[in-house]
């Protein structure tokens, strides 16, 4: 099974490369609007659309071009992957994933390009074509096959690149030997289903006091003054430090899930739907589907079994013991059953549930039980890292 793996690295270029990189990235965006600009006239006199290969053989023409010459300065390779992605953007527009391509703006959008082929690794230091030698801090190896480069430009200013490689890893049977079920939350980042609760860090709601500080002082700066440059530095600088923080603990948490269990039982929440609430701030500072993305990544990696429950399952509200289910608000904690008088703490309760129900699923296969009164109940669309 061949996967992809993505590495990414940051660079600390001279004043003169950041300043071919600006050029590449601004080359980047002229090719875009150009090449947006040329299907919507298309369009708009003969009704017909422009593809790929015409706009490539058109960008050849538009090189050789007195006002446009300093396209050659860019590497064609670039020039060519920006009309491949722009491509990419019309063929998910049509397929109703995303929204209509849009100009691109130096404000607006980042600096960054592309570059399939010939961004080598040389030592210490990466090779990019029609810059040089570029110093990289390459803090851990790379493996499989190097398939394309991105070079980008965060908002705080630091430069990174990232390598996507194609790795063939052994097809071999995930176990189950380790299982585990695993609720998450608000009140609780996650509960295992052995008792065992994580507190959300909320490094947002922690660094809020300061983020409005600073985008204050930034909306009292003129819009074109030096000062109002710095101070958008500084937000940016500030934002970045939280969001590595988050990172930072997630990747450690799902790791440490990952090495202890082989099996993970999670529910399939509509994150998407959840940050549209009037909680959608602290789902947000959360970052739960982020946690998710990590765990399924992971277990691919270590040959982990991820195994989603589905969100309509009342893990909640139903007894483990006896199976009886019960209405719960959100409110209710801890609840005694109806039916044996256990008394239940919620979020423990719906990690058993959802232990049991992946476990089910695993051994049947079947994504529907018979409940308590006789009704289907849909339990899991199966999500396997294999």
């Amino acid at each position: 099974m061949i996967t992809t793996k993505t590495y990414k690295f940051r660079l600390d270029p001279t004043r003169q490369q950041e300043q071919e990189f600006l050029r590449f990235a601004g080359c980047r965006r002229f090719i875009w609007n150009w090449a947006l600009a040329r299907k919507q006239a298309v369009y708009k006199e003969t009704g017909k659309t422009l593809c790929y290969n015409a706009l490539a053989s058109e960008l050849v023409a538009l090189k050789k071009q007195p006002e446009t010459a300093f396209l050659k300065e860019c590497h064609s390779q670039a020039l060519q992957q920006t009309l491949m992605d722009w491509d990419k953007a019309f063929v998910s527009f049509f397929a109703k994933r995303t929204k209509f391509p849009r100009f691109k703006s130096r404000k607006r959008t980042p600096n960054a390009f592309r570059i399939p082929q010939n961004v080598t690794v040389v030592e210490d230091r990466v090779s990019v074509p029609k810059v040089g030698l570029v110093k990289a801090r390459l803090h851990r190896e790379m493996e499989g096959t190097i398939k394309s480069a991105t070079i980008k430009q965060e908002p705080n200013g630091h430069w990174y690149l990232c390598f996507i490689s194609h790795i063939e890893l052994p097809d071999v049977e995930p176990v189950w030997d380790a299982p585990v079920g695993i609720d998450v939350g608000l009140e609780s980042f996650f509960t295992l289903d052995n008792g065992e609760k994580v507190k959300p860090p909320k490094f947002s709601r922690k660094a809020e006091r300061s983020l409005k500080r600073l985008q204050r002082a930034v909306s009292r700066s003129h819009k074109t003054s030096r000062r109002r440059y710095k101070r958008k530095k500084v937000l940016a600088v500030y934002h970045a430090r939280v969001r590595n923080q988050r990172n930072d603990w997630l990747h450690k948490l799902s790791s440490k899930l990952i090495s202890r269990y082989d099996t993970l039982c999670i529910e399939d929440w509509n994150l998407k739907g959840l940050v549209k609430t009037k909680l959608a701030k602290s789902f947000t500072d959360a970052s739960l589907g982020a946690f998710v993305r990590m765990l399924v990544d992971k277990a691919e990696w270590n040959r982990c079994r991820i195994v989603k429950v589905d969100r309509f399952f009342p893990s909640s509200q139903t007894c483990h013991p006896c199976n009886h289910r019960q209405h719960l608000e959100l409110s209710d904690r801890q609840w005694t059953c109806g039916g044996c008088g256990v008394i239940h703490d919620r979020d423990p309760n719906a990690a058993i549930n959802l232990l049991l129900a992946g476990m089910r699923i695993l051994a049947v296969g079947s994504p529907e039980s018979q409940n308590d009164k006789g009704g289907n109940v849909r339990l899991a669309k199966v999500s396997s890292s294999r």
